[in-house]
């Protein structure tokens, strides 16, 4: 969750690292923080926004003071933007965090799991902590073992850039738990040293200049080019150029890549917010998801295949793990693969799934879900998978990231840079891929001939358009919002592929608009949820298409009439032609004629426009809902 950025060049850093940080808003912090070497190791650090780090900047700037000067004038520092884990949002806590000599400065993402332990044999040493974070750990051990290498002597300490790396390779290796750990060294003016285990972090590679981030958002203004670091691997940066090697001291090189997005993608274009842009973005990133997916001889193509066809027709039972909205694509997908394939298919929590400890061999395919590819809960379901010797297929729209890496097979969505923290475009590109993991698993199974996947494909290829028509009428749905903003609650209600679109449109109200919102499978009303319903309650209500599953669509109206009798107030989204359903609609939203199983991608729209316009109507920043973070870390 937490922004890192690191530099080394010539210009000056403070700018450089402040506006990477910037950049690395959209991934959710409470405080911030910068170190500069500049011939002394200097830091300030904030909670809240960045505004507050830049305001005690900017104070001590105008007051003059010995360190202002070289905090503007260092070519070498680390910042960071931190989401709360180990002691709460304040100064103190804030990174980066100093060992008791001042030398070294830490910034960190992730958890060490066995801080507990380091702290109390530190404490026994006799080290004063000023924090209640996990991170303080780390600056002591490194300063403990540049203490070491300094009295061991030889070739480790030859220079405060071999110096810092090998105590750092020490340290991670003491380490235990999802971590990401940049430092800089007092006497190392020219040197920024970072390491990486089950946490993202990318190298930078400009002209005389070198970049550390936890995502290419932060330095792509500067530099295109990019190397993903590996698990367990330490990278240095100087002026002179990049060293990587693992926790051992063995040199390795990561995998250079070219980012073909630049930075107008990560700006607002125009919009108030970049949730609006992201929801204006879906028809083109449906579309790109779908590109090139279908061979000539009509077979689905996957991104990285480490799986034979045979294995996959030996499975037996599908899992899909993911979290929040990444969950409810899963849930989609559930009905789609057991349509098309016949083979039973699950859909787990990623939080719960190892901890119930399900039933897995080598006959189970996992398919696990991610937006980021860092998902620590994901990502933890995903190695119980492989320890169980299951196979695992990813899907995941960040390239390189740690899910695929580990993955046997992996589909790839093309949302592109996704900024604000509640998923939109990204949800639908995950649709979008579970459907095309169903119908690879179909073809290859021999349950689906090339032809009729082919014929699902091209009805996939038609829905970019229907999503740019549902857009395109979306205004009352906005003055809908409006009207709404003032409700105490709104459910949500659907059946079959319509639930779990109830149950994404009630989570991004919550998310947004910070007000009660629930989804149910509408069958289950009269179960007890109905007694939720009183005079003026927003129910929105998902009717499934008269042509496709006329009696799924009668049933939901039934449940519509229900509610009706209870006096809610029924927002009703129904297919184009469906004018029987206009009687029991205080508020009626056409979409296109879908499919049945591909509506999702026309349904769930106006639910997304829907709780953007209700939060902006409560004054809600939505880009950035309170105490969420686009990229979910730890466990």
């Amino acid at each position: 969750m937490c922004g890192i950025v690191g530099y080394v060049g010539e210009r000056p850093a403070l700018g450089i690292v402040l506006d990477g940080l910037r950049r690395l808003e959209y991934r959710g912090y409470d405080s911030a923080g910068v170190a500069i070497v500049n011939g002394e190791l200097l830091t300030c650090k904030r909670a809240g926004k960045l505004a507050e780090l830049e305001k005690a900047l900017a104070e001590r700037t105008s007051a003059d003071t010995v360190d202002a000067g070289g905090l503007s004038g260092g070519t070498t520092g680390i910042g960071h933007t931190r989401w709360a884990t180990h002691g709460g949002p304040t100064d103190r806590n804030a990174h980066p965090h100093r060992s008791a000599d001042g030398r070294i400065a830490v910034i960190h993402n992730g958890i060490i799991e066995n801080f507990a332990k380091l702290r109390t044999e530190l404490e026994n040493a006799g080290v004063v902590f000023s924090s209640d974070t996990d991170t303080e750990c780390a600056a002591h051990l490194l300063a403990d073992e540049l203490t070491t290498l300094a009295e061991e002597g030889g070739a480790a300490g030859a220079s405060p850039a071999a110096a810092l790396s090998e105590a750092m390779r020490r340290v991670s290796r003491r380490l235990e738990g999802a971590f990401t750990l940049l430092a800089v060294d007092a006497q190392a003016p020219d040197v920024v040293v970072g390491a990486r285990r089950n946490s993202p972090l990318v190298v930078g590679r400009g002209e005389g200049e070198f970049f550390l981030a936890s995502d290419v958002s932060a330095f792509i203004e500067h530099t295109r080019e990019a190397i993903e670091l590996g698990q367990d691997q330490v990278v240095t940066l100087t002026t002179d150029g990049i060293t990587i090697t693992d926790f051992f001291g063995v040199e390795t090189e990561g995998r250079a890549f070219h980012i073909d997005w630049d930075a107008s993608a990560a700006e607002k274009g125009g919009y108030d917010h970049f949730m609006l842009k992201e929801i204006a973005e879906q028809p083109r990133a449906v579309a790109e998801t779908l590109l090139g997916r279908l061979t000539e001889t009509g077979e689905v193509l996957l991104d990285e295949v480490r799986l034979s066809d045979q294995d996959l027709r030996d499975v037996d039972k599908v899992f899909i793990v993911a979290c929040g909205t990444a969950y409810h694509s899963g849930m989609v997908a559930k009905y789609a693969i057991e349509h098309w394939t016949r083979i039973p298919c699950e859909v787990e929590l990623a939080s719960e799934f190892r901890y119930r400890d399900p039933v897995l061999d080598r006959s189970t395919l996992v398919v696990a879900i991610s937006q980021s590819g860092e998902t620590m809960d994901t990502l933890m379901a995903l190695r119980h998978a492989k320890e169980q010797k299951a196979r695992v297929l990813a899907i995941c729209n960040t390239n390189g990231s740690t899910i695929p890496r580990e993955s046997d097979a992996v589909l790839y969505t093309h949302a592109g840079p996704e900024i604000a923290v509640a998923s939109t475009k990204a949800f639908l590109t995950q649709l979008v891929a579970c459907y095309l993991v169903g119908l690879h698993l179909a073809q290859v199974r021999g349950i689906k001939y090339a032809d009729e996947v082919a014929a699902v494909v091209a009805q996939l290829q038609e829905m970019s358009a229907k999503v740019e028509q549902v857009l395109e009428a979306m205004e009352p749905v906005r003055a809908l919002g409006r009207e709404l903003a003032d409700s105490r609650s709104v459910l949500f209600i659907g059946r079959h592929v319509g639930y779990p679109v109830a149950l994404e449109g009630a989570l991004k109200l919550k998310e947004l608009a910070y007000m009660h919102a629930e989804g149910f499978a509408a069958g289950e009303l009269k179960h007890g949820p109905i007694a939720l319903i009183d005079e003026g309650c927003p129910v929105v209500c998902i009717v499934p298409s008269p042509r496709g599953r006329g009696f799924l669509r009668d049933k939901v109206v039934s449940n519509i009439q229900e509610v009706r009798a209870r006096g809610a107030r029924t927002v009703v989204i129904a297919e184009e032609g469906d004018e029987a359903v206009r009687q029991y609609a205080d508020h009626l939203i056409y979409v296109p004629q879908a499919p049945t199983l591909l509506a999702p991608l026309v349904t769930t729209v106006p639910l997304q426009v829907l709780a953007c316009e209700i939060a902006t109507a409560r004054g809600h920043d939505v880009d950035q809902p309170r105490n969420l973070a686009k990229s979910v870390t730890v466990e």
